[in-house]
Formats: structure tokens, sequence, C-alpha cells
């Protein structure tokens, strides 16, 4: 593990937040920091931030999912939670897996951003209108999915990287189109490089996406009680109702997966969708409830999908 700390000041930080080192993480965590300061009418400095590298990180020539799942973003960042290098971790939610380290939690999350995949491409304003045998570029099995359920002749090719490498990318004409979380470009200050927005109803995001969540050590006092006044309750609440989803549906399956909940005038609403990888089949349903059914509604909506596919829709 590689742990570097940065901090504008001499002085010892009241916590030290540990985050990986790419331009959205940090752009994250700084959103992190500089919430605690203002809720806690000190400096920013007073908040370390600790840039840990991750497995996932290292790892550009394969999907995630051949090569040990969402835990490679988060594993060497459990670890310094465990061992008291850090006091809290921020994290993109959706890279977070669905089983923590049993001496860990996730706190709670900061208010989320739009949820919408965002469609960039220089030769079409949206996947419909993509030139037949066109290539699309993506590292996600849900993305990739979708798109091939809207648009069975197009190819797509995996790209990994962070976000400025895939839009250099599309830019140099080496991918005609990728396929990008619009909060991401939004944190980074590129929501201007969306060519469209893609709907949820039609391309439902992933599980947590467009949420910052944060995990720190079960039985640190401290730390819950000065990251509460930051944290989003509804947001909470609809991620808790797409976790349990996932959890239900998780294992070793590499099953394209989409999970969105929210909550419309006291009703929690959760649309969820699982594809085969081609997009060949696929099977979807809408669940609603009460907030304080979040866990219920999430695992019922996934017992259901699993209960329509057939059974060799989750092999491997």
């Amino acid at each position: 593990m590689n742990l570097s700390t940065s901090s504008p000041s001499d002085e010892t930080p009241n916590l030290r937040i540990g985050t990986r080192g790419s331009p959205l993480a940090l752009a994250q965590a700084h959103e992190l920091r500089r919430r605690l300061a203002a809720a806690q009418g000190c400096p920013e400095t007073a908040f370390a931030i600790c840039i840990i590298k991750t497995t996932g990180d290292a790892i550009q020539d394969r999907p995630l999912s051949q090569a040990g799942g969402k835990g490679l973003f988060t594993k060497e960042l459990d670890l310094a939670l465990i061992r008291g290098e850090i006091d809290l971790a921020v994290h993109s939610a959706k890279d977070l897996p669905t089983i923590l380290p049993e001496e860990i939690c996730i706190l709670g999350y900061l208010p989320r951003e739009d949820v919408r995949d965002a469609w960039i491409s220089r030769k079409a304003a949206q996947p419909q209108t993509l030139p037949a045998g066109s290539v699309v570029g993506t590292a996600s099995l849900r993305r990739a999915a979708l798109l091939k359920r809207l648009r069975p002749d197009v190819g797509v090719t995996l790209l990994r990287g962070n976000v400025a490498t895939r839009l250099a990318k599309v830019e140099s004409g080496e991918v005609d189109a990728t396929l990008l979380a619009n909060a991401g470009l939004k944190r980074l200050g590129l929501a201007h490089r969306a060519t469209s927005l893609l709907e949820p109803e039609v391309f439902v995001p992933a599980v947590g996406q467009g949420a910052i969540a944060i995990s720190a050590r079960r039985e640190d006092a401290k730390v819950a009680a000065v990251l509460n006044p930051i944290l989003d309750a509804a947001t909470g609440t609809c991620l808790r109702t797409e976790r349990a989803y996932l959890r239900v549906l998780d294992g070793s399956c590499r099953t394209p997966i989409g999970g969105y909940a929210q909550l419309i005038e006291g009703e929690l609403q959760l649309r969820a969708v699982i594809l085969r990888p081609d997009g060949s089949q696929f099977f979807e349903t809408c669940r609603k409830g009460l907030a304080q059914e979040a866990e219920s509604l999430g695992e019922t909506a996934a017992r259901e999908l699993i209960a329509r596919a057939p059974a060799d829709f989750f092999k491997d």
C-alpha cells in the first residue's frame, strides 16, 4: 500500500480522510472536506487528505469484473482504516462492494448528484443515431449491455483510465463514443463535455451512482459525531434500498445490473434491471413502498428478477 498525506498546514488534523488519487476521487475528498469544515466552523486544513494507491487504479488492461470486482478500489482503504492510518474513507458509492470487513461500516452519504449516464461522442447526439458498426468504449458491463440492448449493431471495446483519458480517446477518434457518469463530469467541472444525458427510465444507473459514501471504523464514535451533520438522510434511504437489491443479486456473478431508488413525495421507488452481457435478454421491475421498508423493497425486487430469469442467467 502506498500512502501519502496532503495537508496545506503543519497543524495536527482533526481527522484524516483517505481517498484514491484519481482527479475524481480527489474532487470528492475535497468536497467532503469543505462540508466538514463548514459544519465544524474550522479551517479546511483541520482535515488532512491521505492519498492511497489501490489495486483497481493499477489495472488498466481488463474489466475489473475479470480481476476481482469492486473490492479492488476499496481494499487498501479498508486496510488503512483497520490499521488506524486514516480516520475515514471517501468513495464513489458505486465502487463499494456489498459486503465490507466487519470492522468497517458506511456512516452515510453526501447529498446525491445527478445519477444519469452521460453520452460523449463527436459522431452522434445520442446512442440511437450512432452509425451502424461504430465502436463505443466502456469498462462497465452495465453500460455495454444497456447499449447493446438499444443498438445491437454497434461494437463495444474496453476503455479504462480516468475521465480525462476516456474523453481524450473519444476526441482522438480511437473510439466513436463513450459513456461516463454525469456526476463525475460535474464534480470535475467537465459537464459541458456531455453530448447528451441518458434518462434513468431507459438507461438505468449503477447502484450508488452519483453518491459519495463515507466509511469508518465501526466503533469510532468521534468520527460518526463529526460526520453526522453533513450526511443526507434521503440519499441514505435510497442507497440502503439499492445496496440491499444488489446484495441479493451479487455473489460471484458477472451479470450487468442496474438499480436506482428515489424518494418522490415521501414514497420510495426503485427501478431495477438485469441483462445478458450482450443485451439480448433483460428483465426489469419497478417497486414502490415506504422509506422504512428500504431494505425489504430492494430485496423483494432482486428476488422477483431472479425468479423471472432463466436458470443459466447468472452463470459466469
